[in-house]
């Protein structure tokens, strides 16, 4: 979420910039509403073919990071419980 958000941010100080150029009116010029409309249809667009794209990463990234996370640390030694074997109940000392 903090990722779109900075996205989006972005892309509307981009179009802001680029578009609006005079502050001294409320309301926007014909040809800054023209310009926002424009620029904005091709970042939302541009977004959009992101968003698809991270959509459909999404599982594998998820999936090497459970693995990674089921992976013994490596020079870790197994745990008292790993050491008793399976079934049998561990003898602490």
């Amino acid at each position: 979420l903090r990722d779109f958000l900075l996205v989006y941010n972005r892309l509307t100080e981009l179009c802001f910039r680029h578009c609006v150029c005079n502050l001294n009116h409320r309301l926007l010029t014909g040809h800054e509403e023209q310009c926002l409309e424009g620029c904005a249809g091709k970042l939302v667009h541009a977004n959009h073919r992101l968003v698809r794209a991270y959509v459909a990463t999404m599982p594998s990234v998820l999936q090497r990071r459970a693995q990674q996370l089921q992976e013994p640390l490596p020079g870790a030694s197994p745990g008292p419980a790993a050491a008793a074997g399976p079934g049998e109940p561990w003898q602490g000392s």
